[in-house]
């Protein structure tokens, strides 16, 4: 009889516990999955009690760290060791996503034991249709939003419309240059990097780890975030996000 070949050791590109910054894009969903499970139970027969331990492991998992969320502790613990890692992304967007469901779990609960069935009800649902809507098609509206006030955060005509050449190592007088403010980890980041490359101008990358410093200062709150700049540095646009 021929034994079969061992299978090789699950490996991780990013460490769920320390590589923070990034996450597997699978792990929301799943964490999205049991959401919605959660709100709608709570809904239909009526029970706050579970949209409130929900709203307290989502502001838990927020507050001390993944270890201590018991969807990632799942996730991680069992689930992706036999899936393999997905791809990474920026982990911003999905924690905004569960404070806004935290809060309104905890709205649903509160107003449940003060009288307001009715309103529990409808935020329970609400909760329920949006996280099974993301947990099933990956339209999130929380990411969404973040994505949306990082770029009024961010560059833009109306708050700063130029780049420091001074910061931007690679310009070299070129009427059009891509600048990439990147993570080692982001697979987003490295799919935007081979795009940009296969375009033939030139790419200048900035790795926000190495440079916090200029991530605060140009106002970078999502990776990858991609802009075209003129050879003075002025921004002619905005590619991502």
């Amino acid at each position: 009889m021929v034994a079969e070949p061992a299978r090789p050791p699950f490996q991780r590109t990013a460490d769920p516990w320390r590589d923070t910054d990034v996450i597997d894009e699978r792990a929301p969903r799943f964490n999205q999955a049991i959401v919605a499970v959660v709100a709608l139970l709570g809904a239909v027969f009526g029970w706050p009690l579970a949209w409130a331990i929900m709203s307290a492991q989502l502001f838990i998992g927020l507050t001390l760290g993944r270890r201590f969320c018991l969807t990632c502790l799942a996730y991680f613990g069992l689930i992706q060791p036999r899936l393999g890692e997905g791809p990474l992304e920026d982990s911003r967007p999905p924690r905004l996503a569960n404070l806004i469901g935290s809060a309104f779990l905890g709205a649903a609960a509160l107003a449940w034991w003060l009288g307001a069935q009715t309103v529990g009800t409808a935020l329970g649902a609400l909760v329920a249709a949006l996280v099974l809507l993301a947990a099933s098609t990956g339209l999130c509206a929380g990411c969404e939003l973040y994505r949306v006030t990082a770029r009024l955060r961010g560059i833009s005509p109306r708050r700063r419309a130029r780049l420091d050449p001074a910061d931007l190592t690679g310009l070299d007088g070129h009427s059009r240059t891509y600048v990439e403010f990147t993570h080692p980890l982001c697979s987003e980041c490295r799919e935007w990097e081979e795009r940009l490359r296969s375009n033939g101008a030139p790419l200048v990358t900035l790795d926000v780890r190495e440079r916090p410093d200029l991530a605060r200062k140009y106002g970078i709150a999502i990776v990858p975030t991609v802009f075209a700049v003129g050879a003075d540095g002025t921004v002619l646009e905005r590619l991502a996000p």
